[in-house]
């Protein structure tokens, strides 16, 4: 493996993948402000409201449309981000979160291979491929994948074909194996903006005191999304080709102890309760990364605390009850 020279942003041309997701919508600006022409491929007829230079209509089981879109951009790197993120959808729809988040990377690497074979590629994995560890371990990206849901196991699959499909046909490939991450524009299915919708539900009076949550004897390592976009454009210019990188803090936090730090920011007393459809299937009950790998190749670390994280979560989601 041996390391690329610092990635020009000025005027290059950059392909996101799922910009109209959560991550995108930090990441596009990111870009912008770095004087790169950000194309974005999604799904949607009708584009998010970004400054996008161009949107390409490309759906991730259909490679043609893929490689339409790659093509079209000449791309000088591609951040794929687009996927089905849902641990709980993925045991709904077992099928098609593998077809999304599996055979749709395969069919983007194949439309690099075709359109973009010089393109920097960073595939964006997930931590839950790792699968439940020792307590007070931290991972690192030689420790075996174990996933234990049907998401974790498309996840696995996408870096497995990421790794070998970028060997085989010479590609510039970089994986990541990205661990929970959160933040302002962050959907209410995800664990701590739905704790932040119901604060500001009963502060509100929207709703009875009442945190309803699911199993919170777990410990996760937890980012803030603006340090995550660090890291992806980190990896985009210094990254090892070939290489797979953790993206995390490096400790982990309780979610019991997540529930008592948002609680101690509501403005009216709030109980606890168990809520039964709020519990997983399968679920990891502890999980924290090594970001040495990360640190040592392009000098990024996680900067951002917590503590501001939940701050604007819980004035996001105030503004957004009060505004109805």
């Amino acid at each position: 493996m041996s390391v690329r020279r610092p990635f020009d942003w000025r005027g290059a041309r950059i392909l996101v993948t799922g910009a109209s997701g959560f991550v995108g919508h930090h990441l596009v600006p990111a870009l912008i402000e770095r004087g790169a022409e950000v194309h974005a491929a999604g799904f949607e007829a009708t584009p998010p409201r970004l400054p996008f230079a161009a949107w390409h209509v490309a759906e991730l089981r259909d490679g043609a449309s893929l490689a339409a879109a790659v093509a079209a951009a000449q791309p000088a790197a591609i951040l794929h981000l687009a996927g089905q993120s849902s641990t709980a959808r993925s045991f709904e729809d077992p099928e098609g979160t593998f077809a999304l988040n599996a055979l749709g990377t395969w069919n983007l690497l194949r439309a690099v291979r075709e359109a973009a074979p010089e393109a920097r590629t960073l595939v964006i994995g997930s931590s839950d491929a790792y699968g439940p560890q020792p307590e007070g371990t931290r991972v690192t990206e030689e420790t075996p994948l174990k996933p234990v849901s049907p998401y974790a196991l498309s996840k696995a699959a996408a870096d497995s074909f990421a790794r070998v499909y970028g060997s085989e046909n010479g590609l510039d490939v970089i994986r990541t194996r990205s661990f929970g991450h959160t933040g302002p524009g962050q959907a209410p299915t995800f664990v701590a903006p739905s704790f932040a919708q119901q604060i500001a539900a009963i502060e509100a009076g929207r709703a009875e005191p009442v945190l309803r949550v699911g199993n919170l004897e777990v410990t996760r390592d937890l980012l803030d999304v603006r340090d995550v976009v660090r890291a992806y454009l980190a990896l985009i210019e210094r990254g090892v080709r070939g290489a797979a990188y953790n993206v995390c803090r490096g400790s982990g936090i309780r979610l019991t102890q997540l529930v008592e730090r948002m609680i101690a920011r509501a403005r009216i007393p709030i109980v606890v309760e168990p809520d039964p459809a709020r519990f997983r299937p399968a679920d990891i009950p502890y999980l924290v990364g090594d970001p040495s790998a990360i640190g040592r190749d392009t000098g990024w670390s996680a900067e951002i605390p917590l503590d501001r994280t939940l701050d604007e979560l819980l004035e996001e989601w105030r503004g957004r009850v009060s505004s109805g």
